[in-house]
């Protein structure tokens, strides 16, 4: 693990009525770490992504974030705290310029005379242009709104100010699905950039490769559970697959599904 533990999952299940969604789900992220989150369509990852990021409530099991034990009520509660999803269609203002969506609810705002409040609009400006530029992200203007940049420039965008604003666990869900080739290369570099400011990172993906290329550890959720939770690189994409169909098991999970252990 790259820093000190971050997050911990101990036990964690979830239950839609009959339905057992996770089953007993256990990992830590350090700061720092970069972690793939791979298993098969509803395999459970989106539903421990919810219970991380306080759209869910757990069934069962402990969370630990930043040294406190605690679930979160609500997304904005887990955002508060510093948790903030990214999902493929992202949250930003389309119809709001660069600036006015980085510094979105935390204007900066001095009063004029004492009285009448005045939007800092060049230190605003000044601050973001040195945010994007620490983190090799460019943006031909800052006062172009967003839904005339690429998917790249706004996932760029959302990625830099949450790292500004002391972020401290990243959830990206399917961030690359819909980006080209370059796009996809600078996003994952983006995420190397981000980690190595300590901040924690869990990234779903479908794609391999790209787990592989980021990624410090992976965590195959199978049915509920953990089939896998390995270091990069002490593993290949054909074990991988293998912890994603049930051919291979590297977790929780050996166990409960092989009882009896390997035959002769």
């Amino acid at each position: 693990m790259t820093g000190s533990t971050l997050l911990e999952l101990e036990d964690i299940r979830m239950n839609f009525g009959a339905i057992e969604a996770l089953k007993g789900v256990s990992f830590k992220v350090g700061r720092g770490e970069v972690v793939a989150l791979l298993g098969d369509n509803g395999a459970g990852k989106s539903t421990l992504v919810k219970i991380i990021s306080g759209g869910l409530k757990a069934t069962g099991g402990r969370m630990v974030f930043d040294g406190a034990e605690h679930f979160f009520a609500t997304p904005a509660e887990a955002k508060a705290r510093g948790i903030e999803t990214v999902y493929q269609d992202l949250s930003l203002c389309t119809n709001v310029d660069v600036v006015g969506n980085f510094f979105m609810g935390r204007e900066i705002v001095k009063k004029w005379m004492g009285l009448i409040p005045v939007l800092q609009e060049k230190e605003m400006e000044q601050v973001v242009a040195e945010a994007l530029r620490n983190a090799g992200t460019r943006i031909p203007s800052l006062r172009t709104n967003v839904e005339h940049l690429s998917g790249g420039q706004r996932q760029a965008i959302e990625l830099n100010r949450f790292a500004h604003w002391g972020g401290k666990l990243v959830l990206l869900d399917e961030p690359f699905a819909a980006l080209g080739v370059e796009q996809t290369r600078r996003g994952l570099d983006l995420i190397k950039r981000i980690a190595a400011q300590g901040i924690g990172v869990i990234v779903i993906t479908h794609i391999m490769p790209q787990a592989f290329q980021v990624a410090d550890r992976i965590v195959v959720i199978r049915q509920g559970r953990v089939a896998g939770d390995v270091a990069t690189r002490e593993t290949s994409p054909d074990a991988v697959v293998g912890m994603i169909t049930g051919e291979a098991f590297i977790g929780q999970a050996q166990q409960e599904e092989r009882p009896n252990g390997p035959t002769a």
